[in-house]
């Protein structure tokens, strides 16, 4: 019966295969990652109209004192300073 029901209903594969639908860790809110992480901050990106894309900035260890209460505009500023930026893109699931 299973083949039947995949193939007819060929999402449920995807669904079963890749379990994109699950969110781990559990309860936990990933657009907050400063409550997880320490000098994190989440930043959202408007590439395309309608298109948003979130980011997570995370400070190097060896900036982690200068960090320590600063907003979001400090974060926005350490982009834009000499230091390398590195850039990991996750995949499609739908978290970070």
């Amino acid at each position: 019966s299973v083949p039947f029901f995949i193939r007819l209903f060929p999402a449920l594969l995807n669904k079963f295969v890749f379990l994109n639908f699950l969110a781990f860790p559990f309860f936990v809110d990933l657009r907050r990652p400063e409550l997880l992480l320490n000098n994190t901050i989440s930043l959202y990106l408007n590439t395309e109209p309608d298109v948003t894309v979130g980011i997570w900035h995370m400070v190097p260890g060896s900036r982690a004192a200068e960090a320590q209460g600063k907003d979001q505009r400090w974060y926005e500023e350490a982009l834009a300073d000499a230091h390398p930026v590195i850039i990991y893109l996750h995949g499609n699931g739908g978290t970070r």
